[in-house]
């Protein structure tokens, strides 16, 4: 049978879609498109976020120093220079931490939403480490906000255990209770804050979660003592002073009710060695003179003596107070509320 012969068949030509369908395809890829990189700006929002906020920002040199001072990680310098912190006299201090704004106290303030930290300007020797220990506890106000839901509630369960069981400073136990009148539902963030930068021993759960927000959280906690150091050891030289007094209270009470006791007999003994002398009995009124004269010397140096008692009780006294005067200046020195006094 001789070979056949095939002829090639027509090739077929694939559909060309219709402009409809073309725009229909590219529409989709495009919303596949914006969708990916929403989703990519969603999940990068606080690195976006971050990156505008530090975009050309430049820190004072007095912000860099309280960063340092205060051993910040690289994490929490990043957290703190977002928040743009600034440093300010009471005028400015009190306009942009306003009484009523979200976790403010006299000292500085956390506005979230990117509203900044301020920190009041103490500049008194005496409370050196205030404005540190502040940046430091504003700070972590920052850090709390960015938390995740999970880390949080496991943070602010260690911190309501350590409150619960472990915290025994009558003055930090005081904040808490002020701030369960002022800000109830701000308790575990304004714990977070003071814990760690005032508590030189937390648990080791605690203790490692600080280490990604400070090199050594020592150099704070000193700090915050030292500063403390200038109220503690003022109220305990107060506290001797009225120990003292209500001592020498007592004794001078007890030393005129015997004063008052004395003067009423000596007079009645005069009245009575005048009689003698009048009916010329000097024979008896000679006899008693020298007992009388013995109960008038006693008299006379138990009245001296406690002279001197009421000396050293005002002395004490006008001491007690210029300490108690120099507490209360320095706590006004805290308070960017109290009005600067007027010039004499």
């Amino acid at each position: 049978m001789p070979p056949q012969s095939y002829q090639p068949t027509t090739p077929v030509t694939p559909p060309t879609p219709s402009p409809a369908k073309r725009r229909s395809w590219f529409g989709l890829v495009g919303l596949l498109l914006v969708v990916l990189v929403g989703l990519f700006v969603y999940s990068q929002k606080q690195a976006i976020y971050d990156y505008i906020r530090l975009y050309n920002y430049e820190p004072s040199s007095e912000v860099t120093a309280l960063a340092s001072t205060t051993s910040m990680t690289k994490k929490s310098e990043h957290i703190f220079y977002v928040n743009r912190p600034q440093v300010q006299g009471k005028d400015d201090f009190n306009a942009s931490c306003p009484i009523g704004s979200e976790e403010t106290n006299v000292l500085g303030c956390y506005l979230p939403q990117g509203r900044g930290i301020f920190i009041y300007n103490v500049t008194d020797p005496q409370l050196k480490g205030v404005k540190e220990v502040t940046a430091a506890h504003e700070m972590l106000h920052g850090a709390y906000d960015r938390l995740s839901a999970k880390e949080r509630q496991r943070i602010d369960g260690l911190l309501q255990d350590y409150y619960a069981n472990s915290l025994k400073d009558e003055r930090l136990l005081g904040i808490i209770e002020s701030y369960k009148k002022t800000e109830p539902n701000d308790i575990p963030n304004e714990m977070h804050s003071i814990f760690g930068t005032e508590i030189a021993v937390l648990p080791p759960a605690l203790e490692d979660y600080y280490k990604q927000y400070f090199n050594d959280r020592q150099v704070v906690v000193r700090l915050a003592a030292n500063y403390q150091a200038a109220f503690t050891s003022r109220k305990a030289q107060i506290a001797t002073y009225d120990a003292q007094l209500a001592t020498l209270k007592d004794t001078i009470n007890a030393a005129e009710t015997s004063l008052e006791g004395q003067a009423a007999a000596l007079a009645t003994k005069r009245t009575e060695l005048n009689a003698f002398l009048a009916s010329n009995d000097t024979a008896t009124y000679n006899a008693q003179v020298a007992a009388f004269n013995a109960q008038v010397q006693a008299y006379n140096n138990l009245l001296a003596k406690t002279k001197q008692q009421i000396n050293q009780y005002n002395s004490i006294v006008e001491a007690r107070n210029a300490i108690a005067l120099e507490t209360q200046n320095l706590a006004q020195e805290l308070n960017s509320r109290v009005p600067d006094q007027a010039a004499q």
